[in-house]
């Protein structure tokens, strides 16, 4: 083989590699359209359900109250 036809060779062989990658991304894209669908449907089922608005208001107050002890804590180190 010449060294034209290697570097030929070489440049379809970086094509195919490049394509592969590219339509792995195209994939990793779709799923991650999906899951945001799914987590936006989940979110609206929930928000149907009985006692919701106090469950995200006893949420909040946990992260608020964890996020102040993270803070304690950090002072004391």
């Amino acid at each position: 083989m010449n060294k034209k036809n290697m570097k030929e060779a070489k440049l379809i062989e970086m094509y195919n590699k490049v394509d592969t990658l590219a339509n792995a991304m195209n994939r990793v894209v779709h799923e991650l359209t999906n899951l945001k669908d799914l987590t936006v449907g989940t979110m609206e089922l929930l928000k149907c359900m009985p006692d919701y608005a106090e469950a995200l208001q006893k949420l909040k107050n946990d992260v608020t109250t964890k996020k102040e002890s993270n803070k304690e804590d950090q002072k004391e180190n």
